[in-house]
């Protein structure tokens, strides 16, 4: 019934309440998440208008497709995805629509042997490649030559705006670098509630551990819990750090266990991970949540 309902909606929501290709003055790219957003606007600059289905501060692994949303993608001119389902509830969307719709799959610029894998199943892969900013840009790079064999006629602009894009991302990668550093000479840890800065952690040398797994769709047990503690309290570590998108109920009762323990850590952020922030504050552009991230994490780890 779920096939079916996804297959009925996908082909009769053609009848549309937005404006049909024909009657646009710019083509509509419709990308999944601000992350992205902020990504291939970047790229396209004024060639294209490029809207989110998902707002700021939603958790991209437990979205669903609303009527709305099939309706804005039957009727874009191109999708773009992050892939390696971050999306998992729309994999089978993007299924679909590939049979009628132009669609573009950033992830697919990472080289396979660059990505974190957790299981041999097809989905236990890490999804969350932004948090490495030379995967990133090595993502937008690829969503860029995508977009040049989309439209041909932009190749001229999409590669001098991907060439600015890169710059601006290579500054912020040693930026971080340099932060980092520090840090680990600190002898301190990154502690969040849900795996997503593994990236983070291999590109730049830092130990990063998340008390649930990849997907906010896992829940902790005792048994993570307690491990958790242990390492914090061991290794004197200074603070954990919620999340934006996750409820901080998990994440406190890291505290609280710490605090059992007669070791006093401080419960920081929250960090911007699956999603930008507000358009218009310091963390509503992609360099803007890594810089923000890694200010919170940088005052709240450093003696």
């Amino acid at each position: 019934m779920k096939r079916l309902w996804v297959i009925i909606s996908l082909f009769l929501l053609s009848g549309c309440k937005f404006d049909s290709p024909e009657e646009r003055e710019r083509p509509l790219i419709v990308v999944t998440t601000s992350i992205l957003q902020d990504g291939v606007s970047h790229l396209v600059g004024d060639l294209a208008d490029v809207v989110a289905l998902m707002p700021s501060g939603v958790d991209p692994h437990l979205y669903k497709a609303s009527v709305r949303d099939l309706d804005l993608l039957q009727n874009a001119n191109l999708v773009i995805y992050h892939g390696l389902y971050l999306e998992g509830k729309m994999t089978e969307i993007f299924e679909k629509l590939s049979v009628q719709k132009d669609l573009i799959n950033a992830s697919e610029g990472i080289d396979p042997d660059a990505l974190i894998k957790s299981g041999t199943e097809a989905h236990a892969v890490d999804p969350h490649i932004w948090f490495d900013v030379e995967l990133w840009a090595k993502a937008m790079n690829h969503v860029s030559l995508e977009l040049s064999e989309w439209q041909p006629a932009w190749n001229n602009e999409l590669n001098s705006n991907n060439e600015a894009y890169q710059e601006e991302l290579k500054e912020l990668d040693g930026e971080i670098a340099v932060k980092v550093k520090e840090l680990r000479q600190s002898n301190q840890a990154l502690i969040t509630a849900h795996d997503a800065f593994a990236y983070f952690g291999k590109a730049y040398g830092l130990d990063v551990k998340g008390l649930q797994g990849l997907s906010t769709l896992s829940e902790p047990g005792l048994r993570d819990l307690t491990g958790l503690v242990n390492f914090i309290v061991q290794n004197d570590i200074k603070a954990v750090f919620a999340e934006q998108t996750i409820s901080p109920k998990a994440i406190e009762a890291v505290v609280a266990g710490c605090a059992n323990q007669n070791h006093v850590i401080s419960l920081s952020g929250p960090l911007f991970t699956d999603s930008l922030d507000a358009p218009g504050t310091s963390a509503g552009t992609y360099t803007g949540m890594v810089k923000t991230n890694m200010e919170i994490i940088y005052n709240s780890l450093l003696p």
